[in-house]
């Protein structure tokens, strides 16, 4: 009984196959009988409308029995005031006003330099000498010349005040003397440019002419001098900014090549725009108590121009902007208790940027729960899953 059953069955199968390759549609194309190809079309379009059906019943008998929702999975933070303070940035080099390149005053044989580099020196402290010529010969002789004088005045000042003599002999004798006093003073500040010495006290950095060489006045350079205590920095800030960067501003500098950042003010700002390239002048100081810094040495200063005691603040990779350059960002509204809720799109004002993050003005309310990871792929309306909620740092990273 089971070999005749296996029999049929294998007869079936076979006829099957073989009706099932006498209709293929390789069959059908063969037999260019245009009635026959149609019913072969036919045939096929109402199986592939009786699949769509049969498929059509598996997906809501999946969507009955599958607990798992598809909504988008997202992460969000929670919008709060906070400060936010906005640095310009800006270059600038390291200068001093205790720089100077000494000159002498006098022409003359530079017979003497009493430092070398690298010294310390104090200010009104004797650097060089300069032959002066003579000078010295020429007032010594002045001076006796003005003692002698002096004598003479006193003499006719006392027989004056007794009544005896004339009052032009007095009046001559005075003059005598204080002609005297004048040229013995002038000639002591000739040769006074003879000395060279420090204009403030600080460090020899480089001995320029060596002694024994020829120096002319102004002209001819003796020595560097720099004090490294008083350094500030110089740099160029654009006009539209003179409402902003005031003295007293605080500001960030950094040096690169030292590896240091410090914090100072801008202790002076310019009251003159540059008709040139339309910029004023700040000065920013510099703590220098290590004599690290040096002059033009190049920092990046960042300056407070702008302070929000009570800002909302969003990273600026979750705002967008629609077809009418308006920016919007998602919130999330109306989450259950599973962290479901409904994506809505808010428009929002933006303000100042800074780093990675930006300023929102209006249209958002301090605890507003915002979309961070998946604002870019929800939709307006779409419910959406809360993975987790970041804290406010987190969200303005």
């Amino acid at each position: 009984m089971k070999h005749i059953l296996l029999i049929l069955m294998t007869a079936f199968l076979l006829t099957s196959c073989g009706e099932e390759k006498k209709n293929s549609v390789e069959k059908v194309l063969e037999s260019n009988n245009l009635e026959t190809i149609r019913a072969k079309r036919a045939e096929l379009v109402n199986d592939q409308e009786a699949i769509h059906a049969k498929i059509k019943q598996l997906d809501e008998k999946i969507a009955t029995l599958d607990t798992t929702k598809n909504v988008p999975l997202i992460t969000t933070f929670k919008a709060s005031h906070e400060q936010f303070n906005h640095m310009l940035e800006l270059q600038g080099n390291v200068t001093t006003k205790n720089l100077l390149v000494i000159t002498p005053e006098y022409n003359g044989i530079l017979t003497n330099v009493y430092v070398k580099e690298g010294q310390k020196v104090s200010k009104g402290q004797t650097l060089a000498r300069i032959d002066d010529g003579g000078l010295g010969q020429q007032l010594a002789q002045l001076q006796i010349q003005a003692d002698l004088a002096k004598t003479t005045y006193e003499r006719q000042k006392r027989l004056w005040d007794q009544k005896i003599g004339s009052e032009i002999q007095f009046l001559q004798a005075k003059s005598s003397y204080e002609s005297q006093v004048e040229a013995v003073n002038q000639l002591k500040q000739q040769i006074a440019k003879t000395v060279v010495k420090a204009p403030f006290s600080g460090t020899i950095d480089d001995v320029i002419t060596e002694q024994g060489s020829v120096v002319a006045a102004g002209q001819t350079q003796l020595m560097r001098i720099v004090n490294l205590e008083d350094m500030y920095i110089e740099t160029e800030v654009p006009e539209r900014y003179v409402a902003d960067v005031k003295v007293g501003k605080s500001v960030q500098v950094d040096f690169p090549v030292l590896g240091k950042t410090i914090d100072t003010k801008v202790r002076q700002a310019s009251d003159v725009i540059n008709p040139t390239n339309r910029t004023f002048k700040v000065e920013v100081g510099i703590p220098n108590k290590e004599k690290s810094i040096k002059p033009n040495l190049t920092a990046r200063l960042k300056i407070n121009d702008y302070t929000n005691e009570k800002a909302l603040l969003v990273p600026q990779s979750i705002v967008s902007e629609n077809a009418d350059g308006e920016q919007y960002v998602y919130v999330v509204t109306d989450k259950n208790n599973e962290g479901e809720g409904t994506a809505k799109r808010v428009i929002i004002k933006t303000g100042k940027t800074q780093g990675d993050v930006i300023e929102v003005l209006e249209g958002i309310e301090d605890g507003a729960e915002m979309i961070k990871e998946g604002a870019r792929s929800v939709k307006d309306g779409q419910t959406v899953k809360v993975l987790t909620i970041e804290s406010e740092n987190d969200g303005q990273k």
